[in-house]
């Protein structure tokens, strides 16, 4: 009697401890789910300081800012940046990431700035536009992200305004739809020489990632002049991207803008 009593208890506070950390484990899963962070409800911008707790979110050198004209720093464009895009580059493949379209690039294009050569590794877009200039929300917003050798990251902004056609943007939509957390190869040559950057003037300033881990320390060089793109090119990117995937704008706090022209 005594035996199958002290089997029963055993019976019972093996179910208990399993049912315990069987919740537990939701419960896990429910936080992991929760503190990802994303452009909409509890996880929006305004919370990522909140659940990016490692994140450099809260810093006081964020982006993107709102770029005022008049306050800006002026000087005569010199050999600071530096374009050496090619028409042989290769994009490697396209993702959606879930937060934005993304064209990753094999080794090839480059960008020199302030005698340091950056790497192009990849390229996304925010509809509408992360940066304003004079508080102008321009329909969508490219971003070429560059790398150097010591991890070191700039990134070159290009606000896009609606208007004609554009034969990049049709090569690059060529390859959408794509479903949230799927990839496709693509392999193919692609000139981003079109888009005749060296003759735009442009803005610059220390910054951050604009998603997180938001790091800091990140080169910005927003063009002035924007591209155009037409209104179907613009819905065909939003049509595959999260509505509204773009950061609010952050405090400049201390720091300078430069304009160069």
């Amino acid at each position: 009697m005594h035996a199958k009593i002290t089997l029963l208890l055993s019976i019972v506070l093996i179910a208990t401890l399993s049912c315990t950390d069987s919740q537990k484990n939701i419960h896990e899963k429910h936080q992991d789910h929760k503190l990802h962070w994303s452009y909409s409800g509890e996880t929006s911008p305004e919370h990522w300081i909140e659940i990016e707790k490692n994140s450099d979110c809260g810093g006081k050198r964020q982006s993107p800012i709102n770029i005022i004209h008049k306050n800006a720093i002026a000087v005569k464009i010199q050999e600071d940046l530096k374009i050496q895009y090619t028409p042989t580059t290769l994009i490697s493949k396209v993702e959606n990431n879930g937060h934005s379209i993304q064209f990753d690039f094999e080794a090839g294009d480059s960008i020199t700035y302030k005698d340091e050569t950056y790497y192009l590794k990849q390229i996304h877009f925010h509809e509408p536009s992360e940066h304003k200039i004079n508080g102008v929300i321009y329909p969508i917003e490219m971003h070429l992200v560059h790398v150097n050798k010591a991890g070191k990251i700039t990134v070159l902004g290009i606000l896009g305004e609606e208007g004609e056609e554009s034969q990049l943007f049709e090569f690059l939509e060529s390859f959408l739809p794509i479903e949230e957390g799927a990839e496709k190869d693509i392999h193919q040559k692609i000139d981003l020489s079109s888009l005749v950057l060296e003759d735009k003037h442009y803005y610059s300033y220390g910054g951050s990632l604009t998603t997180p881990p938001c790091t800091e320390n990140v080169n910005w060089i927003v063009f002035k002049e924007p591209i155009v793109l037409s209104v179907q090119e613009v819905l065909k990117l939003k049509n595959n991207m999260p509505i509204n995937n773009y950061r609010n704008e952050q405090p400049l706090n201390d720091r300078a803008v430069t304009y160069h022209f």
